[in-house]
């Protein structure tokens, strides 16, 4: 039987924590051992999980981060008993998600899987593989990564640091100890994004695209009369934005922007913010904090007229398609990946933080008829980006580099 371990910062929490445990519920399907290692927080899991390090480790990893710009370089007990789990289970392929987040040490890390010699994958979700410290370049326009980083203009940024910039040893770091393994494969969540590795320190490496995809037998029409009376009663054109962190490249200025041109008859509405963030928004806006109902989520976007995107780093963008698959069409700006799901039958594409344009994409979309999407940008989801689609290819991925290893061996 085989086996198969994940590393992610978090089990069944979070849009990666999710895709980690539907992966490894695939496995158990598929009749293999399923095992994720992790970080931080747990929901129920489906796979044996394996908790890396504990409080004290992860609250120290942040300080060294936030003094040092240490990030990724602690934690070094607790890699080494995660090696010494990963030696006991002796799973055939490794699955690696995020490895940022104050849990694991990669130096340590990637010297045991360049000895381990098996498949290992790796699914980047976001750029912090590619840089010497942020997750993400778009919007401060930084692209050092290319060739060295170096005076890092996004030190106070995730993961924060306050004192000293080691961006360019941090960089050096990566380059060495990622490119080690030479069965690596990385996975990129969209084509833009495997444009970026293939001019990054990691462009050595065998890259292949597999979308993201979603639960269609959760994301789906299904009209909810009561909610739409309790939430809407004066019939007003919505305008919904989703956010698991409204942070400022994820554009909640320009959705306070967009309401100011818009007329009365149109109601914003905003999941995901925070405290202080629900305190200045204007009147037109309404603000709901995180919700972890997927039900209340779904009845959301299946009320909105238009889902907007404004996110200008996106490596995939999952909400936008959430939207869709609930037959709401979406407008997104050009930039990053957030266009790669975009056609003219199920939304439009604006010029990138042009208010004007999105209002104008915006009252197109509502002129025309959200009927006149729905059904359309329903279909294309669910043909396009179902979960079970694209992980069928994550596991003809694994027999391909697991037969290839087993002939190799031989």
């Amino acid at each position: 039987m085989r086996k198969l371990l994940q590393i992610n910062t978090v089990v069944n929490f979070a849009s990666t924590g999710k895709i980690a445990e539907a992966l490894g519920k695939k496995a158990i399907e598929n009749e293999w051992l399923s095992f994720i290692a992790h970080g931080r927080h747990q929901k129920f899991s489906y796979s044996k999980t394996v908790h890396i390090g504990n409080r004290l480790d992860f609250y120290w990893h942040a300080l060294a981060t936030r003094i040092f710009d240490l990030h990724g370089l602690m934690s070094r007990s607790a890699t080494k008993k995660l090696i010494s789990e990963i030696e006991s289970i002796q799973p055939d392929l490794i699955h690696l998600h995020n490895l940022h987040g104050y849990f694991i040490n990669f130096p340590l890390l990637f010297d045991f899987l360049a000895t381990y010699n098996k498949p290992v994958v790796w699914t980047l979700h976001d750029c912090w593989s590619l840089t010497g410290h942020c997750t993400h370049f778009e919007q401060v326009g930084c692209f050092k990564w290319k060739e060295e980083c170096h005076n890092c203009p996004q030190l106070k940024e995730y993961p924060r640091t306050l004192f000293f910039d080691r961006t360019r040893k941090n960089h050096r770091l990566k380059k060495k100890y990622f490119n080690k393994p030479n069965q690596l494969h990385v996975v990129t969540v969209s084509n833009w994004l495997k444009q970026q590795v293939m001019m990054s320190i990691l462009k050595n490496v065998p890259t292949s695209v597999i979308y993201n995809g979603i639960d269609t037998s959760i994301f789906r029409i299904e009209p909810n009369k009561t909610f739409k009376n309790t939430h809407n009663p004066e019939h007003k054109k919505i305008i919904l934005g989703v956010a698991g962190n409204w942070t400022a490249n994820k554009g909640l200025d320009d959705f306070i922007k967009l309401r100011a041109i818009l007329e009365e008859d149109y109601l914003i509405v905003l999941i995901g913010l925070n405290t202080k963030q629900l305190k200045r928004l204007p009147k037109g806006i309404i603000g709901i904090s995180r919700t972890e109902s997927v039900k209340e989520l779904v009845n959301w976007y299946n009320l909105a007229d238009v889902y907007f995107n404004a996110s200008v780093e996106e490596t995939f963008g999952m909400t936008s398609l959430e939207a869709l698959a609930c037959g709401t069409p979406i407008v997104v700006y050009n930039a990053t990946a957030c266009p790669e799901i975009v056609t003219e039958k199920v939304g439009r594409v604006a010029q990138k933080q042009n208010i004007n344009d999105v209002r104008n994409h915006i009252k197109n979309i509502i002129e025309i008829g959200k009927a006149t999407f729905s059904e359309t940008c329903s279909k294309y989801a669910h043909e396009n980006f179902s979960s079970s689609n694209q992980f069928d290819a994550y596991f003809k991925l694994y027999d391909a580099l697991l037969n290839k290893n087993d002939t190799v061996e031989q």
